[in-house]
């Protein structure tokens, strides 16, 4: 019987070190959940190791399948042509599947709400509190249109109201949303970013909610992001397991 691919969570990477050390944590909780996976992380830009040195070092070690998993929350460039071209330069003796990006799911909402309520708010302050669902922003339609459908998609949760907020690229920004929301009249404004790991455009999102009530942590390592990560590598795996007969 055939072993598990090897999954490699592919990472953008960061010059702030939080965004690496955020990864890494979530890898470690990953690793956890699923007993005798084995979890490799390469960084597209920044930090090291790169993609292309870990595909090597798998090959070299005999590896064969391995699932690459991008750990992006939309469907947008480095999804679409970042990731795969750098999957094309890898070891010819590598059998690469291209893992879905992790949004949207139900896990990652659920995980928004656990950041909040860390954050001070309560299931009882979901009716008068109103959401800015912060993104870092894409020039990508698609990216764009998703965010905004799980806005409309959480709203109906039971929360006062839910906006969509880019960091860049999109508009309105953070703090516009906020202002909205407090026109619109919730009692109380909560921003939650729909990021993984902290860096510069999070930071722009926590100024732009310095007029809200609670700012919620990024994603990172919560358990409900390292559930979609095994769901993917599990989507994403069985085709390779069905061509090698395991």
């Amino acid at each position: 019987m055939a072993s598990r691919p090897v999954l490699l969570v592919i990472a953008h990477g960061s010059r702030d070190p939080r965004h690496a050390a955020t990864v890494h944590a979530l890898v470690r909780q990953v690793r956890a959940m699923r007993s005798g996976l084995r979890v490799e992380t390469g960084f597209l830009d920044f930090n090291v190791p790169s993609v292309q040195n870990v595909l090597e070092s798998l090959a070299a070690e005999g590896v064969r399948d391995v699932v690459a998993l991008p750990l992006l929350l939309t469907r947008a460039f480095h999804a679409k042509a970042d990731i795969p071209s750098v999957l094309r330069q890898a070891p010819a003796r590598l059998r690469i599947r291209q893992a879905d990006v992790l949004g949207p799911s139900p896990l990652l909402t659920a995980a928004l709400e656990r950041r909040l309520y860390e954050a001070g708010l309560s299931p009882a302050d979901k009716s008068s509190t109103g959401v800015v669902l912060a993104s870092a922003g894409s020039s990508d339609p698609e990216a764009i249109a998703v965010i905004a459908e799980i806005a409309r998609e959480w709203r109906h949760t039971g929360w006062c109201a839910v906006r969509p907020a880019f960091a860049s690229a999109s508009l309105p920004r953070t703090e516009d949303a906020v202002r909205e929301l407090r026109e619109l009249g919730c009692a109380k404004v909560a921003v939650a970013p729909y990021v993984l790991a902290p860096g510069f455009l999070p930071d722009r999102i926590a100024r732009g909610a310095a007029g809200a009530d609670v700012l919620a942590e990024v994603l990172g390592p919560a358990p409900e992001v390292a559930r979609v990560l095994l769901e993917r590598y599990d989507a994403a795996r069985q085709p390779l397991i069905t061509a090698v007969g395991a």
